[in-house]
């Protein structure tokens, strides 16, 4: 096998954003982005970025997989990397953006966004962007001043172990027994996954009035968010946004009942215990602000992956970890819709959400990965 070259650090330069989106002076008066990249020592023809609204992907584990096999792989970072509270959907697709000009700059034929894990949605967004631009606006009315030219369309998109968006997670995840938004500890024992109670497998009675209860805890946050938005916006001198706590946002009864949406996954959350995380003081849109839970988490979003990948027209590629905690059958099958004909899926068998201690089901997903790429 050839020597694999050096990480490179790439620094892109980017727009400005939000007032205060960072803590960091420096950041926001020269905002950048950091990429960690390998390329191949011959040929510049086909490069991917494979990017997170908010994970550190600049040790990602294709990085180097796909190096090897003469694709020059960057793990991009989003200016909010580590930290959510204000992300904005709309502003990190321009920072993808920034990404795909940089490789175009430096001369590849072709360039291909992976999306992984949360980074699915975003790619299908960034495309869906890319081809038609109509995110003008924030879902709070905000303009965005996204510009076709910030948004250069891709050649395909790979997606593996793919959530179908920020919106429909939170939306799955949200634990509707909670009374009091202000008590993390407050529960309502009759609808609470977690209670002895209610053991698993799950009477489909409960499950109904679980999901019926989540969507009515999503919207009440939402109605509350929107109210108190246009409040601060009605009041001279107040603030345009601030920030609040979502308590509870890891109740997915499939985490519990392997036998709701079965695959070959083990009980319990990609984090760990599922009931621990959902009581943790960091989880899933546990700190946002308006602005921010309006653009992710929301039923405004619009960055839902589904959704926005049928808006695509370039060829995709589904890889399916069969071991996965939180993408299952359904997950997969959402997207296969999306993609119609255009989209091949492969099942990557015994893959959990990080493919973790499989370095053959790395190379396996770098080979399909690589062996599609070449074949576009």
């Amino acid at each position: 096998m050839p020597e694999l070259p050096d990480l490179k650090i790439a620094v892109i330069d980017v727009k400005p954003g939000a007032a205060l989106e960072s803590q960091s002076g420096l950041q926001m008066l020269r905002p950048r982005i950091f990429g960690a990249l390998m390329a191949p020592a011959t040929g510049r023809r086909t490069a991917a970025i494979v990017m997170h609204p908010t994970s550190n992907f600049m040790q990602h584990y294709l990085i180097a997989p796909l190096a090897e096999r003469g694709i020059c792989c960057m793990g991009l970072n989003s200016r909010y990397a580590g930290n959510d509270t204000l992300l904005l959907m709309e502003r990190a697709i321009q920072d993808l953006g920034a990404g795909v000009k940089h490789l175009r700059n430096a001369g590849y034929e072709r360039v291909l966004l992976i999306g992984n894990s949360g980074g699915a949605a975003l790619a299908s967004f960034y495309q869906a962007q890319a081809e038609r631009l109509t995110a003008t606006h924030f879902p709070d009315g905000d303009p965005t001043h996204l510009h076709p030219d910030d948004l250069p369309p891709v050649d395909g998109i790979a997606l593996c172990a793919a959530h179908l968006g920020r919106s429909r997670l939170l939306l799955e995840w949200i634990d509707p027994s909670v009374t009091d938004e202000h008590d993390p500890l407050s529960v309502d024992p009759a609808l609470d996954m977690y209670d002895a109670s209610h053991p698993a497998p799950y009477d489909p009675d409960f499950l109904a009035r679980f999901a019926a209860a989540q969507k009515a805890r999503r919207d009440r946050v939402e109605r509350w968010a929107l109210a108190r938005l246009a409040l601060l916006r009605g009041t001279p001198g107040a603030p345009r946004d601030q920030a609040f706590i979502v308590y509870r946002t890891h109740a997915d009864p499939r985490c519990v009942d392997l036998l709701l949406d079965t695959n070959d996954r083990r009980p319990g959350s990609v984090w760990g215990d599922a009931r621990q995380v959902n009581y943790s003081a960091n989880a899933m849109g546990r700190t946002t602000s308006l602005t921010a839970f309006l653009s992710q988490w929301s039923s405004l979003s619009q960055a839902d992956g589904p959704s926005n990948l049928a808006r695509t027209s370039v060829p995709l590629l589904l890889l399916s970890y069969t071991a996965d905690q939180s993408t299952f059958p359904s997950t997969r099958d959402a997207w296969a819709a999306a993609g119609g004909a255009r989209l091949r899926n492969v099942d990557i068998a015994g893959g959990d959400h990080y493919l973790t201690g499989r370095p053959d089901l790395v190379a396996r997903v770098a080979d399909e990965i690589a062996g599609w790429a070449d074949a576009l």
